[in-house]
C-alpha cells in the first residue's frame, strides 16, 4: 500500500509538471500601438482587464472626426493591429440589412409593411405573412435558428466544439427553406432576438433587386460609403489578406465563419474600424443610406427600442444607437449617441466582449458600461474548464474503487479521465478561471489511471452476465471518448 500511495504521488507529480507545461497560455493585450496614440490610451484605461483580450481595433467619431488606433497582436504569431486591420463583425451585419431596408423603402422598391411572400415569391410557407418591418425588429416570431434535422444539429455541436464553422454548407437555399418549414409563433410582434429573420429579409431584398445579397450590399450601402474594406466571405477564398485571426478567450485558435446564406445576419461579413466609422459618421449625419434605420420604432423593454436592426438603451442619462456582433473568436460593437455627436467602434479578436470598452469610451457610467456585456457565456465557459478538468479523474477514481470492476469499464473509465481533460482544455475559459488549475487535472488524472494500474491484472476481462451488452456499452463509450479527443486536439 504504502509503495503504491508513494508510486501515486510521484506519478501525479510528474503529470502536473508536464500539465503546467502545457496548460491553456491566455492572451493579453500585447503592447504594440498604431494610429492615434491618445485614443490608444484612452482604450487601455477603458478595458477593465487586458487578459483575454489579444487584440483590438478602435475608432472614435466626435462631431465627424474620425480617430483610429490599433492595439495588440492580429494573430498569433505578434504581427500587430493596424487600424486598417480587417476583423470578421457578426451582428453588427444586420444593422446594415436594416439600413438596405430603409434604403430600398426610400427607393419605393419596397415598404416596411410589405409581406415576406410578396417579396420573395418562391417563399410559399406560412411564414410568407410576416412583413419585412417585423423581420428587421426581429418581431416576426421566427426562432432564432432554421429547424435542423439531427444530423444537423450534431454537425453544429461538433463545429462548436472543434472551433469549426456551424453555418458551413448553409447557402440561401437552406435560408429559403427554413423560411418554408417555420411558422411564426406566439411572440409575433414582441422582440425577440432572431438570426433567421434578418438574413430571412437579406435575402429576400437581394431577391427583389435580382442579385445576391454581397452584391446588393455593395452597391447600395458600402460604395456610396467608401467602405472599400468592407467584404462578405461566402468562401476561403474572400477572406481579407492580412486579416484578424480569431482566437477564444482562453487562447484557442478558431476557424472563420463562411456562408452565404446566413451573410445577412453576420456570417461571412468583414470590416475595419475605419470603414464602420465612415458607416458610423455619416448615420449620425444623416447622409447614410438607410440611416433612418437607426431611428428607434419598437420597444423591447423599458430600456431598450429597435428600428430595422439598430437597438436603442439608455445608459443613465445617455441613449446609445447600438448594435453588437459576436462570432466565433471575435467580438465587434458599434454604437453612437445623437445628443454628444459621439460614436465608437470597437472590434476585437477573441471570445471576450468589448461592448463595456465601447461605453465607456462614449462616456456612459461605469456601472452601466460593465453590465452591457453578455455574462452567460463567461459563465458556461468557467462550468465548463472547472468540471471537464476534474471529472475524469474524479470519475476514474471511483471506478477504480469499486468492489465489482472489469478491464473494459476500467479502460473506459481512463480514457475519458484523459478525454475530459483535454476538453477542459479547449472549451474552457481560462481568462477567468486560473489556468494552474489545469495541471491540477492532469496530476488528478494521472493519479487515477496509476490507481487504476494497480487493480489491472486481479480484474477479468469483462465481468457481465451478458458479456456483449458490456462490451457494446464500453465501446460506445470509447467511441464517444475518441470524437471528444478529436474534437479537443482539431
Amino acid at each position: 500500500m504504502r509503495r503504491t500511495v508513494v508510486t501515486t504521488l510521484v506519478v501525479a507529480l510528474a503529470a502536473g509538471a508536464v500539465g503546467a507545461a502545457l496548460m491553456p497560455r491566455v492572451p493579453h493585450l500585447g503592447g504594440q500601438v498604431s494610429g492615434d496614440p491618445d485614443l490608444a490610451g484612452a482604450v487601455r484605461s477603458a478595458v477593465p482587464d487586458p487578459k483575454g483580450h489579444r487584440g483590438l481595433a478602435v475608432a472614435l467619431i466626435e462631431n465627424g472626426r474620425i480617430r483610429t488606433a490599433g492595439l495588440g497582436d492580429r494573430d498569433t504569431a505578434g504581427r500587430p493591429v493596424e487600424t486598417g486591420t480587417a476583423f470578421e463583425i457578426g451582428s453588427v451585419t444586420k444593422a446594415l440589412t436594416g439600413m438596405l431596408l430603409a434604403d430600398q423603402v426610400a427607393a419605393g422598391v419596397v415598404r416596411p409593411d410589405d409581406r415576406l411572400g410578396g417579396t420573395w415569391p418562391t417563399v410559399t410557407g406560412p411564414a410568407r405573412d410576416v412583413t419585412l418591418a417585423e423581420l428587421s425588429s426581429h418581431r416576426a416570431g421566427l426562432p432564432r435558428l432554421a429547424p435542423g434535422s439531427p444530423l444537423g444539429w450534431a454537425r453544429i455541436v461538433w463545429s462548436n466544439v472543434s472551433g469549426g464553422n456551424p453555418y458551413a454548407g448553409q447557402g440561401v437555399d437552406g435560408v429559403r427553406s427554413a423560411a418554408d418549414r417555420v411558422s411564426p409563433g406566439d411572440g409575433r410582434g414582441e422582440v425577440h432576438y432572431s438570426n433567421l429573420g434578418p438574413s430571412v429579409l437579406g435575402q429576400a431584398l437581394a431577391a427583389k433587386a435580382g442579385v445576391a445579397y454581397p452584391d446588393l450590399l455593395e452597391a447600395r450601402l458600402l460604395r456610396p460609403l467608401g467602405m472599400t474594406a468592407t467584404v462578405v466571405a461566402t468562401g476561403p477564398d474572400d477572406l481579407p489578406p492580412d486579416r484578424a485571426h480569431g482566437t477564444r478567450a482562453g487562447g484557442r485558435p478558431l476557424d472563420p465563419w463562411l456562408g452565404a446564406g446566413y451573410a445577412p445576419a453576420g456570417v461571412g461579413p468583414w470590416s475595419t474600424a475605419e470603414d464602420l466609422a465612415r458607416l458610423v459618421a455619416a448615420t449620425l449625419a444623416g447622409t447614410a443610406p438607410g440611416a433612418d434605420a437607426a431611428s428607434a420604432r419598437f420597444r423591447e423593454d423599458d430600456d431598450t427600442r429597435i428600428g430595422y436592426g439598430w437597438f436603442t438603451t439608455r445608459h443613465g442619462d445617455r441613449e446609445v444607437v447600438w448594435h453588437n456582433g459576436a462570432t466565433s473568436g471575435f467580438r465587434s460593437y458599434v454604437g453612437f449617441e445623437r445628443a454628444t455627436g459621439r460614436g465608437v467602434v470597437v472590434l476585437g479578436n477573441t471570445d471576450r466582449g468589448v461592448e463595456a470598452i465601447g461605453l465607456r469610451l462614449l462616456g456612459a457610467p461605469e456601472e452601466e458600461a460593465g453590465s452591457a456585456t453578455p455574462m452567460a457565456p463567461v459563465w458556461i465557459g468557467v462550468g465548463l474548464a472547472v468540471a471537464f478538468t476534474f471529472l475524469g479523474g474524479l470519475s476514474l477514481f471511483g471506478t477504480a474503487r469499486r468492489r465489482e470492476l472489469d478491464r473494459v469499464t476500467l479502460l473506459a473509465a481512463a480514457v475519458w479521465a484523459f478525454a475530459y481533460l483535454g476538453l477542459g482544455h479547449r472549451l474552457g475559459d481560462w481568462s477567468v478561471v486560473p489556468a494552474w488549475l489545469w495541471p491540477l487535472g492532469a496530476a488528478l488524472s494521472a493519479a487515477a489511471v496509476t490507481l487504476a494500474a494497480t487493480r489491472w491484472q486481479a480484474l477479468p476481462a469483462v465481468d457481465a452476465r451478458v458479456p456483449w451488452r458490456r462490451l457494446l456499452s464500453v465501446a460506445s463509450s470509447l467511441f464517444a471518448a475518441a470524437l471528444a479527443v478529436a474534437a479537443a486536439i482539431a
